[in-house]
């Protein structure tokens, strides 16, 4: 079985095998008190930017473990960078679409008040909504045992949108709208070239709708830009679905699962 992974309180970068490494703060209390870790036990600690520490349990208390670091691994930065665009939607779908999301690979999420959102992110609403998007893709990246923390954006409306797909394209990424009248299937849509070295990877956009479906006026303003409009099959899939799903079938293209990029 994997180690557990834990979320670093401050930059482990200059960390070396054979360093000890103090767990403490929530992430220690979490260790030491919830999960009750014992000496001899194997923990990971990641800081969310690609370091991860393979460490053994030296000593716990309450709230602070003192680990003993056997080995750090560096994971490269994606060379392309997979980006879902969720909707806002009601019964907590769209948090259900970035826990699994992160869970099959995610580079980051936007949150995006489509026109035909129910869910209004206006204010300290806001705010506190971006809050559990933070908190669900942090917890989803630990249960995955990840080494990279999904960035959540800023949320953006359609008009954001428009020009955030608008960059992306120009960068030489690719922005897909996952649209159930699509006649180009996901698999079949070209992927853009990694990244070469010291370049910036290019960015491909997910797009999902809310309950209601993308409006024809969105449709038109992101495939007008650029955009591929791409069905993922047969079915039609629920929001909290869809992007998901996407994600996984970008990954195995994009060889992360240990198959040939195609």
């Amino acid at each position: 079985m994997s180690a557990p992974v834990f979320l670093a309180e401050t930059g482990i970068d200059r960390v070396a095998p054979g360093d000890r490494y103090v767990l403490d703060g929530a992430e220690g209390r979490h260790a030491g008190v919830v999960q009750r870790k014992a000496r001899g036990e194997r923990v990971d600690v990641v800081d969310g930017d690609g370091v991860r520490l393979r460490c053994v349990v030296e000593d716990a208390d309450a709230g602070t473990v003192t680990l003993l670091v056997q080995e750090v691994d560096r994971e490269p930065a994606p060379d392309v960078v997979v980006t879902l665009v969720q909707a806002l939607a009601k019964g907590d779908r769209d948090e259900m679409a970035i826990e699994a999301a992160t869970e099959v690979g995610v580079d980051a999420v936007v949150p995006w008040q489509a026109e035909r959102s129910v869910v209004v992110w206006r204010g300290e609403r806001a705010a506190r909504s971006r809050a559990r998007w933070l908190a669900t893709v942090r917890t989803a990246t630990k249960q995955a045992r990840r080494a990279r923390l999904p960035l959540v954006a800023e949320p953006v409306d359609s008009r954001g949108l428009a020009v955030r797909a608008a960059e992306a394209l120009a960068a030489g990424g690719l922005v897909l709208v996952l649209h159930e009248e699509a006649t180009t299937a996901l698999a079949d849509v070209p992927l853009p070239a990694p990244a070469a070295d010291g370049a910036p990877a290019p960015e491909v956009l997910v797009v999902v709708g809310p309950e209601g479906g993308i409006s024809e006026r969105e449709l038109e303003t992101l495939t007008a830009a650029g955009a591929v409009a791409a069905r993922l099959g047969p079915h039609v899939l629920r929001t909290s679905t869809a992007g998901p799903v996407a994600i996984a079938l970008l990954a195995q293209r994009l060889g992360r699962w240990g198959v040939d990029r195609a």
